[in-house]
Parts: structure tokens; C-alpha cells; sequence
């Protein structure tokens, strides 16, 4: 069988993944998924050296496996130690590094080919779709992160990019610059929004977002944003949110910005995985459904919440270790076991921290600021820290020419 990037079997299995997500969200296939698994384990097992090697150790082999769920899933660790991909390096077309919350010395290399890019962007558009702009065409954008070109190795600005193209108005716009968060045109965006009644989306990573509040908080500054108006955050799904917690989070944004909790949607973004997992709050408040948060695990994709000693599946409500089958990640690996510690609830998963191995501890602060890579959190985290400084008298002097 060939199994190079333009052969037959990849090109089928990459068309036949993007019919798969199609579909959409509703009625997922089991069994053209499992099939769709196994063709996938079929090519990572031929063309992930490192990966065929740890199938062999585990006794895994295409073939001889009928289940997705016999599908070994590699340790997200191995993305530290190996190039994990199913096709040459040197045809990359995304090619950055994972967070390093853990060890930041030691990132994850993350890379995927034009067919793979593709299929990301066909997926977690659909769930940004779904989830975050479900009611509005498009909206928009202050993007509190840099822009690709300003950060090219930075999964998060290179997907959001992406997000602008689809979703965001001409308007819309990258609020982190080579000299910091531009606070001015972010104070003034939102006071405009207040005087047109024009709804727009803020997003960015939670512990930005904690930043902004606490300095507005502390300068006695409130906003009112429109009706619609929302907010979209990565990296802040522990019960502590950065440096408040979760329950601070929303009381703030709508004390701050006056957007409540039901339009806030937070985002669970890994390098190892292709896909986004989602919150439901905004999809489910239009609806007319109770607010009741938890991540969706779209159709193409399969969560199970594993024993932290045994990786054998637990109980839905136990918390376990998260483990993720992802067709849309066809460039790297299909099935990857995760550090994450969550629970499986009745139509999908929450998550709650991280293993810390050698206390068999949760470690929140190492995944505080997970989502968009180490080098940028912390970038981030001095940018805004330091402009946040002056926000009351940036303020006031915008009102002042109004």
C-alpha cells in the first residue's frame, strides 16, 4: 500500500474525513467513524516511526484491531521527544511549538501538511460556526492576541486568523502590536460599540482577559456592551481562571463589560489535537436551554476519561485523565493521551487541571495561560500587564474627546 502524501489512500481518507464533518453535528455516525479511525491507525502506524514503534511495544497492529477504542493513544509527551508526523516535515504548512507549560524548555514540535490544514480549518470552523456565531453572520473582531505576522510560529494567532477571514468584519482588528496592547483603540472600540448599539466579539486568552478586568475594576471603568455582544477565551478552564476564579470570571465580565455569563465561550485548544472543544452556553441560552457549561465533543471526534494509574476508561462524573481520538488530526497522530484531568458528563466533558505526575497533584498553575505557547503567554502577560497600568487615564482621555 502506498501511504505518501499524494497517494490514493491519503488524498480518499482526507476527502472522506471532510464528508464525515459535513454532515454537521447532528446524528454522528459510529460506524463510519470506527471506520474512518481505523483507516487512519492504518496510515499513522506506516508512516509515524515513532508511533509504529509504540503500537508494537502496546501489541497493536492494523489489522488486527476492530474498535477505535484498541486504537493505542499516544502520550502527548512523545510530541516533546519525536517529530510526530504522517508525511515529511519539509512539506509543512503550520509548523510551530505547543505551550511548554509543563517544561517550558521542552515544546511539542506541531506540523501539518496543506491536506491537513484543510481539515482544521473545515472543522473548527464549523464549531466556531456552531458555538461562538451561531446567530450572526459575522461580527466584529478586537483580537487580543498578535497577528500571524507578528507571531508565525503561534498556533493561536494563526488560527484565529483564520476565524477573522471567516467570521469578522472589515473592522476588526489585532490589539497586541510590537509595542504592546493597544489600549487605546481597545477603549475606544468598546466605547463606540456602546454609542452605535453595534454588537462585537472580544477574544483572546483568559488570563488577558483577567488582566483587562482587574484594571478596569481597579480605575472604577464599566462598559455596557450592545445585546449580542460576547466573549471567547482560551486557556482558563480550571476551577482558578488565571488569577480569579471561574466563578469571579463571568461576575466580572459582566460587572466590566456588561456581557453575561451565557454569551462567554470558552475554548479548550491543544497542539497535539486538530480540534477545538467548545463550550454550549451561547448555543444552548439561544435555544431557550438552562445554563449548564461543558465542553461538546463534535462527531468526528471521541473523549474518554481514563484512570490516572490504570488508563482504563472510568465511570461518567469520575475524574480521570482526558484522552482524545481526533480524525482532523490525519497530519500527526489519530489518538493522543493527554495530561488533562476532567470528567465525562451526560453530552460531553469538562476539565478541571492537569496531572502532576510526581505529586499526584493537579497542577493548576502550570495550564493557567495553556492555550497560544509559552513564549507568547508570557510576552502577553508583560505587554498587558505593563500598558494596563494607564488604562483609567487612557479612559479619560477618550472620553474626554467624545
Amino acid at each position: 500500500m502506498d501511504y505518501s502524501l499524494q497517494s490514493a489512500y491519503v488524498t480518499g481518507l482526507d476527502q472522506d474525513i471532510l464528508e464525515y464533518v459535513a454532515r454537521g453535528m447532528e446524528n454522528p455516525d459510529e460506524e463510519r467513524f470506527n471506520e474512518l479511525a481505523l483507516r487512519s491507525f492504518e496510515l499513522h502506524y506506516h508512516t509515524v516511526e515513532p508511533y509504529r514503534r509504540y503500537c508494537q511495544d502496546k501489541g497493536a497492529k492494523p489489522g488486527q484491531i476492530a474498535r477505535w477504542e484498541e486504537i493505542p493513544a499516544v502520550p502527548s509527551l512523545a510530541f516533546k521527544k519525536f517529530v510526530m508526523t504522517s508525511f515529511p516535515p519539509e512539506r509543512a504548512e503550520h509548523a510551530y511549538f505547543t505551550s511548554g507549560t509543563t517544561d517550558p524548555l521542552n515544546k511539542g514540535k506541531i506540523m501539518r501538511d496543506k491536506g491537513g490544514v484543510e481539515l482544521i480549518n473545515a472543522a473548527n470552523g464549523l464549531l466556531t460556526r456552531e458555538y461562538v456565531f451561531p446567530d450572526f453572520e459575522r461580527m466584529r473582531m478586537l483580537l487580543m492576541v498578535p497577528s500571524p505576522k507578528m507571531a508565525p510560529g503561534m498556533g493561536m494567532a494563526v488560527g484565529l486568523d483564520v476565524v477573522r477571514r471567516m467570521f469578522g468584519t472589515p473592522e476588526s482588528e489585532y490589539l497586541i502590536t510590537p509595542l504592546g496592547l493597544n489600549l487605546e483603540l481597545l477603549l475606544s472600540s468598546l466605547l463606540e460599540a456602546e454609542k452605535t448599539g453595534t454588537p462585537l466579539v472580544i477574544v483572546g486568552s483568559t488570563a488577558g482577559f483577567v488582566y483587562f478586568l482587574k484594571a478596569c475594576e481597579r480605575d472604577g471603568i464599566r462598559f455596557r456592551m450592545p445585546a449580542g455582544s460576547r466573549l471567547c477565551d482560551g486557556g482558563g478552564y480550571l476551577d482558578q481562571f488565571g488569577e480569579c476564579s471561574r466563578e469571579e470570571f463571568y461576575l466580572k465580565t459582566r460587572e466590566i463589560l456588561g456581557i453575561e455569563e451565557h454569551h462567554c465561550v470558552n475554548v479548550l485548544g491543544m497542539g497535539e489535537i486538530s480540534t477545538n472543544f467548545f463550550d454550549n452556553v451561547l448555543k444552548d441560552h439561544l435555544a431557550g436551554k438552562p445554563l449548564r457549561r461543558f465542553k461538546v465533543v463534535p462527531p468526528w471526534t471521541r473523549t474518554q476519561v481514563v484512570d490516572v494509574e490504570s488508563f482504563e476508561p472510568v465511570e461518567k462524573g469520575r475524574p480521570g485523565l482526558l484522552r482524545h481520538y481526533d480524525l482532523i488530526n490525519r497530519s500527526m497522530v489519530l489518538a493522543v493521551q493527554t495530561d488533562n484531568i476532567g470528567f465525562e458528563v451526560e453530552e460531553g466533558f469538562e476539565i478541571i487541571g492537569r496531572w502532576k505526575k510526581n505529586s499526584s497533584e493537579l497542577e493548576a498553575e502550570a495550564i493557567k495561560n495553556s492555550h497560544g505557547g509559552k513564549v507568547m503567554t508570557q510576552l502577553v502577560e508583560f505587554l498587558l500587564k505593563r500598558n494596563l497600568k494607564k488604562v483609567g487615564t487612557v479612559y479619560r482621555k477618550i472620553a474626554g474627546r467624545r
